[in-house]
């Protein structure tokens, strides 16, 4: 299922005396508006910090960061700065490099949420939002939760023929929790019926996208479910 762009979003009185023949009416005040009807206030436009001057391929752009965002939780969207913590050009293409770069100095109250982009070498540029740091489990188990969903975008012109970003998220469908699985040799995402719906391998040069019961996506890559690597980010949110 995919989701595109979504957002969050006189009285009468009576009165009696036997001394007088005049009434008393009495009033309330108006009720407060339903929240519903109240105007949320607009997000402070997103910065993106980290990149190096002598960065040349910098995947991430704010047109495409502020999609992501319009589909964070409540609390995550109104974070307005990201931080850079990993690029291939940056770092180097490993993923222990991304593991060990991405890994929060106080694990017990990490509280921020993360984006990996990747760019193939075909051009498109996809991803994944999650609620966890990506790292590497001791034993086989899944972790993140219903917040997480995959992404794809790519460019396109417009009828004014100006380049813009076109942009699907694929969140968490709830039919299985295969939201997050990581070990040293690879990164994943989704899965069911045999099929990950995002994996990349130890070298971070080539992955596999395929449809998955988790997210309910289409493959993140176009033309194939097999794609090879030009780039590499991870985001945090706040």
């Amino acid at each position: 299922m995919a989701a595109l762009r979504s957002i969050f979003g006189g009285t009468k009185g009576k009165s009696s005396s036997k001394s007088s023949t005049s009434s008393k009416s009495s009033s309330k005040s108006p009720s407060p508006a339903p929240d519903y009807l109240m105007e949320t206030p607009p997000l402070t436009p997103l910065q993106l910090q980290g990149y190096l001057p002598t960065t040349r391929n910098r995947i991430m752009s704010r047109e495409l960061g502020e999609d992501i965002r319009s589909i964070l939780p409540a609390r995550q969207q109104i974070r307005s700065q990201w931080q850079l913590l990993y690029s291939l050009e940056q770092h180097g293409s490993s993923l222990h490099t991304l593991y060990r770069s991405i890994k929060p100095d106080r694990e017990k109250y990490d509280k921020n949420g993360y984006v990996l982009v990747i760019k193939d070498t075909k051009g498109g540029i996809f991803g994944s939002y999650t609620n966890e740091y990506l790292h590497p489990t001791d034993t086989r188990r899944f972790f993140g939760n219903g917040e997480c969903f995959l992404w794809k975008s790519k460019i396109v012109a417009n009828e004014e023929g100006e380049p813009h970003v076109q942009f699907k998220a694929f969140p968490y469908t709830g039919l299985n929790d295969y939201i997050i699985y990581c070990t040293s040799k690879f990164l994943s995402l989704g899965g069911g019926d045999g099929h990950y719906g995002l994996w990349v391998d130890e070298d971070l040069m080539n992955g596999v996208s395929d449809s998955s019961l988790t997210f309910g996506n289409e493959p993140l890559s176009e033309g194939s479910t097999k794609f090879n690597i030009l780039g590499v980010e991870v985001w945090k949110v706040g």
